[in-house]
């Protein structure tokens, strides 16, 4: 049964390999099921290391045989324009998809992240067909660069946003003329097998975009430790990314690495509390907060710590927490079982570090989900910022509040973690803004807005929280070799 069923039907999900669909050469399959109430969704391919090799070996024949490397960047945006056309004609049913499958709300899925998913397609098809290349002359000498395709990408994407996130890697890959062996996380391969599905009906030449399924450990070998694959990239666990750069290491295969994070949100007692507070929430409980850069440790002045906290928790209380189908909610289900588990298990550990319990700190009480993977927003005071609640990626709606008196010391409790993908800043002094902005330690400072993007800007990560930048010329230097050339004019 095609994927592109309605989502009232049970699908059978099959790698996309060489332009064909083909189920795994051991046919093994899992399950896909909805956080929401554990509905089974449909079966999937299980991809063992036999599947990466042979997607890997589509990849490489398409890269040096087939007509994609060869085209010209204005050819391949007009592919690429279709395949955006594609997913903006099936906006609905791959909104509904992604609902089902990761827990989002629909409306969030609808309006929020199908759109970017065309976006990422439509900006790298232009960007790569805009881009210019350097010219050196020195008298007789002319030398010049070139931006080669880089060859086979591997690419692996998360759980969290699961198609915006893969065209994130897909769309630069493509465009700059590469062909892509896609890894989608197992718990979410509902879109990205439908979005292969469409990539092919609007003109993708085969072998261009394959796509396997499964788990890292069982199917990604090939993926990270082919010595025919040029380029990998990676969103996911900070673990999971050194795992993935030591295999890389062993053929020297340059890693774009996207990994986890524990970002600090700073309120100054000088900020608009009408934007610091509902941009807060936002940060933290945004995506029942499965989000990287979510805004998991708030520092907030302590002159204006009772009236922030307050509101603060007043307004996380009122977030709707259901059924993601439906309008008014907010917050959907936390991805599974496990997860739900692990978030919970830390707000117990806060609560033996000596930290109190605000809001939230369990499932709903709504028996109607219960069924489902369902946590309230949480927040958490008392705790100090070395504390492992603190310190440690939740990936969940848990936030803890911890305060400071002076700008030195929320640059230091800010900075103070292993982590560093982003930092939120809220107050009305900008030279305050442009000091901190210099000095922490992080790959994106917000201040005073939360994920606001620009899909020019470099994005990507501090210590733990990866290695590289992506987004535009960033991701031109990763997906390209930049190549000189130099000759002599009589």
């Amino acid at each position: 049964m095609s994927i592109g069923a309605t989502a009232a039907e049970k699908r059978t999900v099959h790698h996309l390999i060489g332009g064909r669909s083909v189920a795994s050469e051991d046919g093994r399959t899992f399950e896909t099921r909805d956080p929401h109430d554990d509905a089974l969704l449909g079966t999937v391919a299980r991809g063992a290391a036999r599947d990466g090799e042979l997607a890997v070996t589509a990849a490489r024949e398409a890269f040096d045989a087939g007509p994609w490397p060869r085209m010209t960047a204005a050819e391949r945006r007009t592919v690429l324009h279709a395949v955006a056309d594609a997913v903006d004609e099936h906006r609905d049913e791959l909104a509904l998809l992604e609902s089902h499958d990761s827990g989002k709300t629909l409306r969030h899925a609808r309006h929020g992240e199908m759109p970017r998913v065309a976006q990422n397609l439509r900006f790298f098809a232009d960007f790569a067909a805009l881009a210019t290349e350097e010219a050196y002359p020195d008298g007789p000498v002319l030398g010049y660069s070139l931006h080669a395709p880089a060859g086979v990408v591997s690419a692996i994407s998360p759980w969290n946003a699961p198609l915006m996130l893969a065209t994130w890697k897909v769309a630069p890959a493509l465009a700059f003329g590469n062909t892509v062996v896609l890894k989608p996380a197992p718990q979410t391969p509902l879109t990205a097998a439908r979005f292969g599905e469409l990539a092919l009906e609007a003109g993708l030449p085969e072998g261009v975009l394959n796509i396997v399924h499964g788990y890292g450990d069982e199917v990604a070998g090939p993926l990270t430790g082919d010595p025919r694959v040029d380029r990998i990239t990676f969103t996911g666990s900070s673990a999971t990314g050194a795992a993935i750069m030591a295999a890389a290491a062993a053929n020297l295969t340059p890693v774009s690495a996207e990994l986890g994070g524990k970002s600090a949100n700073i309120v100054f007692a000088d900020a608009d509390l009408d934007i610091a507070v509902p941009e807060s929430v936002r940060a933290i409980f945004g995506g029942s907060g499965q989000v990287c850069f979510a805004g998991s440790r708030l520092l907030v002045q302590r002159s204006i710590l009772p009236e922030f906290l307050e509101r603060f928790t007043a307004e996380a209380e009122k977030l709707v927490v259901g059924d993601p189908r439906q309008e008014q909610t907010f917050m959907g289900p936390l991805i599974e079982r496990a997860h739900l588990e692990k978030v919970h298990g830390y707000v117990e550990l806060a609560q033996r570090e000596g930290g109190t319990v605000l809001t939230g700190g369990g499932p709903p009480a709504d028996a109607a989900l219960s069924g489902g993977h369902y946590y309230r927003p949480t927040v958490i005071t008392g705790l100090d910022n070395d504390s492992r609640t603190a310190q440690e990626e939740i990936f969940g709606p848990v936030e803890t509040v911890i305060p400071f008196d002076t700008e030195e010391e929320a640059l230091r409790l800010a900075n103070t973690t292993r982590y560093g993908l982003a930092g939120i800043l809220f107050t009305r002094d900008l030279d305050r803004a442009h000091r901190m902005a210099a000095r922490w330690k992080a790959g994106t400072v917000w201040v005073n807005c939360y994920f606001e993007r620009d899909l020019r800007m470099p994005f990507g990560g501090e210590g733990i929280s990866g290695v590289g930048r992506e987004g535009g010329n960033f991701s031109r230097e990763f997906f390209t070799e930049p190549r000189a050339v130099v000759l002599r004019i009589r």
